[in-house]
């Protein structure tokens, strides 16, 4: 008697709900991939064949797969080999500083093929910043060699928390003159594309994790130092917002109940302290101190203040190292209370490198449980100032390979306005 064996899966055949499903399946198996073939899909994804020829063939008027060839036989016909075509479209990152703002166009692989920066007063002109925000988005889509039809969508990382449910309101206490309301989504509608809002500090861990220093890392936080602080947290693999998306707002955290009043209307936060206004504030009180420093008879920015670290500068020095506590203090708590296996910094401070990294690193050891120390290493980030805004490009990316009905086809585009 012959043994019964158990019949190959065919998963999705004579199930059309499942098919969008599996397309998605089915798609980021090939961007991760790169290349290849029908009957690889079918193995890896215990999917049949014709199921996988079915999605295939829709997938391949979008222009995101290509046919590219042959590979190598496993004992019949050589297959044809799928490429991921990483050029197909392009993607607008836009980050909003609270003093600046900078805008990527990216690849569908995270390649940044044009960048444009400007400094400007975010916090306090949201009228100038939202017309500035379409000059460089513009500026980059004009810069790029690939036609502007291309554009699939636009990410926006801003300097508030942003809840999922209303990913346009954005925090009063922190940004008070823009009334609550981001006010962009005209932006969306010039280019007739989607957009996607996330808070900055969360949007730096994304890209952290996607294509710098979290790849791999399936449980990190990563902490922007700019002109305030946040904070965003990775967690089995996926950014943790909170119930209403504050979650990661370390800059708050309560240091000195007695300490400076924070823009948050609480005292003593952790951003009174390392935040680039906080640091230029030290610096000026400081100044009577030490009449060598090369801060002595200007006018201390972050920028200066950094550029004198680096070069031994005494009063410089020691800023540095009462930011590197205070740091190093919250790290600690946050060690102890999440046990992340990387913390990554992010933002303009930490181009001061060991000068801030080795006081920080000490600090947070003597304050850690030996357990929490342990598991987790310390690191500056790998993408720099470039991070948020390719967060928020791959926001858009994360959201279109979840769901392939993002991708434009390509034979249908047309130019934007």
């Amino acid at each position: 008697m012959r043994r019964a064996t158990a019949p190959r899966s065919n998963r999705g055949a004579s199930q059309p709900g499942r098919l969008r499903p599996l397309a998605e399946e089915i798609l980021r198996l090939i961007w991760k991939s790169r290349e290849i073939s029908r009957a690889e899909i079918s193995r890896q994804l215990d999917i049949s064949r014709s199921t996988v020829s079915e999605i295939v063939g829709a997938l391949l008027p979008k222009g995101l797969i290509a046919e590219v060839g042959t590979g190598p036989s496993r004992g019949g016909r050589r297959p044809i080999v799928l490429q991921f075509q990483d050029d197909s479209h392009t993607i607008l990152g836009v980050e909003m500083g609270a003093s600046h703002i900078q805008v990527v166009l990216t690849d569908l692989r995270g390649q940044v093929l044009a960048w444009e920066h400007r400094e400007h007063p975010v916090r306090s002109d949201p009228e100038g910043t939202r017309r500035q925000i379409l000059a460089l988005c513009d500026a980059c889509l004009e810069t790029s060699t690939l036609p502007r039809r291309r554009l699939m969508g636009i990410g926006l990382a801003v300097p508030s928390p942003v809840d999922p449910a209303h990913p346009h309101q954005i925090s009063e206490l922190v940004m008070p003159d823009w009334k609550g309301q981001l006010g962009l989504e005209g932006l969306a509608v010039r280019y007739g594309v989607p957009m996607f809002v996330d808070n900055d500090a969360n949007l730096g861990a994304l890209a952290e994790q996607w294509w710098g220093a979290g790849r791999g890392v399936d449980d990190f936080a990563y902490i922007k130092i700019a002109t305030g602080l946040g904070s965003g947290h990775v967690i089995s693999g996926e950014v943790y917002r909170g119930a209403t998306g504050v979650a990661g707002e370390i800059g708050h955290l309560g240091m000195d109940p007695q300490g400076e009043l924070c823009i948050c209307g609480l005292r003593g936060c952790l951003a009174t302290m390392v935040g680039a206004p906080a640091l230029v504030k030290r610096a000026r009180n400081l100044l009577s101190q030490y009449p060598g420093s090369v801060l002595v008879g200007t006018e201390p920015t972050i920028a200066s203040i950094e550029d004198a670290a680096l070069e031994g500068d005494e009063l410089a020095l020691r800023l540095a190292s009462e930011a590197a506590e205070y740091l190093g203090i919250a790290i600690a708590s946050l060690l102890n209370l999440m046990n992340p296996s990387m913390v990554i910094l992010g933002g303009g401070l930490t181009r001061l490198g060991d000068v801030l990294l080795t006081p920080l690193r000490s600090v947070s050891s003597s304050r850690t449980l030996a357990s929490s120390l342990s598991a987790s290493a310390i690191r500056i980030g790998e993408l720099g100032p470039q991070a948020m805004a390719l967060g928020a490009s791959t926001l858009v990316l994360k959201a279109a390979l979840a769901d392939s009905q993002l991708f434009p086809s390509t034979s249908n585009q047309t130019s934007a306005a």
